[in-house]
């Protein structure tokens, strides 16, 4: 078993029972108790689980990797997207901009001046709020330690206010079934935006190809582009599909 399968196990064994021993998930995963304290040490330092002697507990809101970890994982392959997706921004005034990091490498290179961002991420909205002549705009709402971001029927209720020139997202899994993520909350937020938004892009990098998430957010016919750094194998089903997405 692969270690991010063998991880996604760990953590749905959690979910459900709500702590575990190293024994227990040794034998339930079939692996050593070597194995499973690597893995869990890994997991703590994502923000997914906390430890305890002999094993570990879940932490409530632990779906959601933190967005400090986040910033740093990946973080060349992140800009690469970044990179790639520059060239494919529209012409707009008002965008929303998830609390993704993927997006938010995106947004510091943008040229935003005289611009309106809505975003739910406050990561995104101080990174941003350093740039002249930007007009940022956060949503009331709950704050998650994790994520950094606003969510909850108070941000519903404000964001279907709005109406958007472009939405710049990412995901936190991505299949040919459509885009995912790890938290109501945030698949929500999201689908939220997209059903208010003119031109909708989504930002991923060749990591989040292949990976499980439980909430589903849309049909990827729904994007108007697809952004990602992943090389042509990877992307090929997707655009025998017929879905547009780019990777240069």
């Amino acid at each position: 078993m692969a270690d991010k399968d063998r991880h996604q196990s760990i953590i749905e064994h959690l979910r459900k029972n709500k702590t575990a021993s190293v024994g227990e998930l040794s034998a339930t995963l079939f692996v050593s108790p070597a194995t499973i304290r690597r893995d869990l040490t890994e997991l703590q330092k994502l923000g997914q689980v906390e430890r305890t002697h002999g094993g570990a507990v879940y932490l409530e809101n632990a779906d959601e990797i933190s967005i400090f970890v986040r910033l740093s994982k990946n973080a060349k392959e992140k800009e690469k997207a970044a990179t790639i997706a520059l060239k494919y921004i529209p012409d707009f005034q008002t965008v929303f901009i998830d609390n993704s990091s993927t997006a938010l490498a995106l947004a510091e290179r943008m040229n935003l001046q005289h611009k309106t961002v809505v975003t739910n991420g406050l990561q995104v909205a101080m990174r941003l709020s350093q740039k002249s002549d930007v007009n940022i705009i956060i949503p009331g709402g709950e704050v998650h330690y994790n994520t950094n971001a606003v969510t909850g029927s108070i941000a519903i209720s404000q964001l279907m206010d709005f109406r958007f020139d472009l939405m710049l997202s990412s995901c936190a899994a991505i299949n040919l079934d459509g885009s995912f993520e790890h938290s109501l909350d945030t698949m929500q937020i999201k689908k939220i935006a997209l059903e208010r938004s003119r031109r909708k892009l989504l930002l991923a990098d060749y990591t989040k190809f292949g990976l499980n998430a439980m909430y589903k957010t849309t049909e990827l016919s729904n994007y108007h582009g697809i952004i990602t750094n992943a090389e042509d194998y990877l992307i090929a089903p997707f655009r025998n599909a017929g879905l547009k997405i780019v990777n240069k």
